[in-house]
C-alpha cells in the first residue's frame, strides 16, 4: 500500500495547447513515482513549470493517437532522461498505448536523429483485436527494447501488477481506437488489536512489525499467533480512473466501479451534446451519469474546448462561459462531488474513511 497518491494536471485543454491551457496530460504520483497519462503538444514545457521531477517518470500511458494526446511524447522522452546521463545501467521508460504507438515513437526519434540516454519499451494494446504482432522487419531505434502486444478479453485487460498498485485498461468509444486506465492501490492489513496483543504478552516492537507484515509469532508456551487473529478488517486501497476521449464508456464500466476519483472529459456543454457525440466526445451530464452508474466518490472534469475559460476574469464578453458552468451542469445531473481541473492543479487522493 502506498503512503501518498496525488494528481498533477499538466494540461486540461482539448484539440491544441493555448496561451492559457495546455493540451492533455496528467501525472499520477505514487510515493514519488510519476506515471503520466497522455502527452499532448507542449507537455515538456508544462512539466518544467510544475513541481514534478523529470527523473521520477517511470511510465507513460497514452489513451489514443490523436495529436492533442500524443504530439508531446518525443520531446518529453528527451526531457525525462533525468539522471540517466550519469547512469551506466538506467531503468527503461515504459510506454503503453494503442497499436501504432511504437511506430510513432520509433520514426519520430529516428528521423530527428535523436538518441536517448536510457532505453524505452512499448506495450501496444490491440484495441481492435487485429491480432497485431510486432514487426521484426522494422529497424528499431537504437534505444528501443522489444515491443509487446497486449491482448484484451471482453474489451479489458490488466496491464501490470506492481508492489503497491495494479493498472488495468478498457476500451472507450471514440473516433480513433481509445482506452481508459484504472489504477488500484493494493489493500493493506487492518490495524493491530493492541489490547489483545498485550493480553497475549506481546510488547510493541519487532513482533508487532512481523504480525503487521503478515508473519506469525510463536509464544513462549508454544502457541501460534497468526496475523488474522490480532488484526482488524483489511483496508481497501484507493482507486483512480483516467479516461481518454469518449462518447460511450460501456466496455470499461465494470472496471470503474467504486472509484475514489474518475477523471472524465467534458469537451462540450450539454447544449452541444449532439456535436460532442458526433466527434466522439462527452458533456458534463454524460460524465455525471457514468459516475452515478459506477458509484464514484468524485468526478473531475477535464479536456475542455478552448472556448471555456477557467475563471470569469479571463472572459471577454457576457457570452463567454467558464468551466464552472460545466461543473454546475454535472451537478444538475444529481452527482454533487464535481470539480473542474485546471492546469497545475495538484490534488491528493485521500484514503477511504
Amino acid at each position: 500500500m502506498a503512503s501518498t497518491i496525488d494528481l498533477v494536471f499538466l494540461g486540461t485543454g482539448s484539440c491544441y495547447p493555448s496561451p492559457v491551457r495546455g493540451a492533455s496530460s496528467i501525472i499520477l504520483r505514487v510515493d514519488g513515482e510519476c506515471l503520466m497519462f497522455d502527452c499532448g503538444e507542449g507537455t515538456q514545457i508544462q512539466y518544467q513549470k510544475s513541481n514534478v521531477k523529470p527523473g521520477k517518470l517511470s511510465k507513460i500511458f497514452i489513451t489514443h493517437l490523436h495529436g492533442d494526446h500524443l504530439f508531446g511524447l518525443p520531446g518529453l522522452m528527451c526531457l525525462a532522461q533525468g539522471s540517466a546521463y550519469n547512469d551506466e545501467n538506467p531503468d527503461p521508460l515504459y510506454l503503453y498505448g494503442p497499436v501504432g504507438l511504437a511506430r510513432y515513437v520509433r520514426e519520430s526519434l529516428k528521423l530527428s536523429g535523436t538518441e536517448l540516454c536510457k532505453p524505452y519499451k512499448v506495450f501496444e494494446i490491440d484495441i481492435e483485436s487485429t491480432g497485431a504482432v510486432v514487426k521484426e522487419c522494422d529497424v528499431k531505434h537504437i534505444n528501443e527494447l522489444d515491443s509487446e502486444i497486449i491482448t484484451l478479453s471482453n474489451g479489458v485487460a490488466k496491464l501490470l501488477e506492481g508492489s503497491k498498485y495494479s493498472i488495468s485498461v478498457g476500451i472507450l468509444k471514440h473516433k480513433l481506437p481509445c482506452v481508459g486506465y484504472v489504477l488500484e492501490e493494493h489493500a493493506s492489513p487492518g490495524s493491530l488489536n493492541t489490547e489483545l496483543l498485550k493480553q497475549l504478552g506481546l510488547k510493541p516492537g519487532p513482533q508487532y512489525g512481523a504480525l503487521k507484515s503478515g508473519k506469525s509469532i510463536r509464544l513462549p508456551d508454544g502457541s501460534l499467533v497468526t496475523p488474522d487473529m490480532v488484526t482488524g478488517k483489511e483496508k481497501a486501497g484507493r482507486k483512480v480512473v483516467i479516461l481518454g476521449d469518449t462518447c460511450d464508456n460501456t466496455q470499461i464500466e465494470a472496471l470503474c466501479l467504486n472509484a475514489d476519483i474518475i477523471i472524465h472529459e467534458a469537451t462540450h456543454q450539454d447544449e452541444l451534446k449532439e456535436k460532442a457525440i458526433t466527434y466522439g466526445h462527452s458533456t458534463p451530464s454524460m460524465a455525471a451519469e457514468f459516475c452515478k452508474r459506477t458509484n464514484a466518490k468524485q468526478l473531475i472534469l477535464t479536456h475542455f474546448s478552448q472556448r471555456y475559460h477557467d475563471s470569469e476574469e479571463t472572459c471577454k464578453t457576457e457570452d463567454d462561459v467558464t468551466t464552472q458552468f460545466l461543473v454546475e451542469q454535472a451537478i444538475q445531473s444529481k452527482f454533487e462531488n464535481v470539480l473542474a481541473a485546471r492546469d497545475f492543479l495538484c490534488l491528493p487522493v485521500t484514503r477511504k474513511s
